[in-house]
């Protein structure tokens, strides 16, 4: 049911549908592959995160939950994607995926964070932020 909702699986809703006057339209995540992966970051945002998952993963469903969320908020500010791991192999091998589900922070294409595992999702937002050019996250200073 997750993977329906989310945007993931054989039985995922159309991504482009039309707006009632009344409803918001839901965002979702960007289902990526091994073909167009490079493509579409080269065109979408400079910060984007990447879902690796895969179908038979129990903890994905959680944070395709997450992702799907994130999408939401983060729609005009960051590319949100996902990953089939057993459909792109070569995506998983280019980033050494070992774990699943596997998060990638991405900033002009280039992995800077990776979170492996579920987490919190104000953790997942808090990641994020790091790396937004319109956010300003505070360094801690050092101990004396």
């Amino acid at each position: 049911m997750l993977q329906r909702l989310f945007g993931r699986g054989k039985t995922q809703p159309p991504h482009a549908t039309a707006p009632t006057p009344s409803a918001t339209p839901r965002v979702y995540p960007v289902d990526l592959t091994d073909a167009d992966f490079a493509a579409t970051l080269t065109a979408g945002p400079a910060v984007a995160v990447v879902d690796v998952w895969a179908e038979w993963c129990a903890p994905c469903r959680v944070m395709s939950a997450y992702v799907g969320m994130l999408a939401q908020e983060f729609a005009a500010r960051a590319l949100v994607a996902a990953v089939d791991a057993d459909e792109n192999p070569a995506l998983s091998q280019q980033f050494g995926i070992q774990g699943l589900p596997t998060l990638l922070f991405l900033r002009h294409g280039v992995e800077v964070d990776r979170i492996v595992g579920v987490v919190a999702y104000e953790e997942i937002k808090a990641r994020l932020a790091r790396w937004l050019p319109d956010v300003t996250v505070p360094n801690p200073s050092p101990a004396e």
